[in-house]
């Protein structure tokens, strides 16, 4: 029953994307930037619905007060699929980075260019860095702007040791502007490289922003301190509750680092 629940979630969500695209299409184009970036919300929300109405996953964000409107650095631990979405709603304008050659793909890629996000070039090696930091300060200087990244770069596996790359430390420093870290656990029930979807409450915490200004090793390692502390707490969390989703290896091995006991927990490969 699950793996058909997926199925059917996994197209009507693809299928929703297309559709909303189409509907918005013309007005996106033609609208001011505070409108196309509410259609990016939109979408984000319907999605959520129906992942909670198909599969059974639902949202809880906790610190939504902790996110900041005006210019600054979003940094959301990567899992999944899923959080790249997720917490479009509680960002009032964002803009990512993305390989400049998705904006080549028809009607896609058209939205791309028209949400501004920063596509980069990146054959250009250690100059993407550059290209970086001028298009987002040239953004922020024109309206306030959420830089989201993704600080490890890839995703990584629930409970998996971090890699922070450090080209957030650069943008911290260079960018002069607050950075809002975000934790959650949604490879537990979105998994990389998987179809099934696992039901369950998804918790996910915005932290308290770190203040530009620090020295960057400090910067480096608190960014790692504050998002790793909050999703071990929320791997200990769900690891308490009643039915939980069923735990990756790399999981399971950090909840037996963490003191846990794990002999009934619920496994998958």
């Amino acid at each position: 029953m699950l793996a058909i629940r997926s199925l059917i979630f996994n197209a009507v969500f693809y299928l929703n994307l297309v559709v909303q695209m189409l509907v918005f299409g013309i007005f996106t184009f033609l609208g001011p930037f505070w409108y196309v970036w509410g259609v990016g919300q939109t979408w984000s929300r319907s999605s959520l619905w129906l992942a909670e109405k198909i599969v059974g996953i639902r949202l809880h964000v906790e610190g939504a007060d902790n996110m900041v409107d005006t210019n600054c650095i979003v940094a959301i631990k990567h899992q999944s699929f899923l959080d790249t979405f997720a917490f479009v709603p509680n960002i009032k304008a964002g803009m990512i980075v993305l390989k400049r050659e998705l904006t080549w793909i028809p009607l896609f890629g058209w939205y791309l260019l028209r949400f501004r996000f920063i596509a980069i070039d990146r054959g250009k090696g250690r100059a993407v860095m550059d290209q970086i930091v001028e298009k987002a300060a040239s953004r922020m200087a024109n309206q306030d702007r959420q830089l989201i990244i993704y600080p490890e770069g890839t995703r990584k596996a629930v409970g998996a040791p971090p890699d922070y790359k450090y080209g957030i430390v650069e943008l911290y420093a260079r960018l002069n502007v607050p950075v809002v870290p975000i934790a959650h656990l949604a490879g537990l029930y979105w998994p990389r490289r998987q179809f099934r979807r696992y039901p369950g409450i998804m918790k996910a915490r915005i932290l308290e922003p770190i203040q530009p200004g620090l020295p960057r090793p400090e910067f480096r390692k608190l960014l790692c301190e504050k998002i790793e502390t909050a999703c071990d707490e929320l791997l200990m969390e769900v690891a308490q509750e009643q039915d939980p989703p069923p735990f990756p290896p790399t999981a399971i091995a950090r909840l037996e680092e963490l003191g846990v006991d794990t002999a009934n927990l619920p496994r998958r490969n």
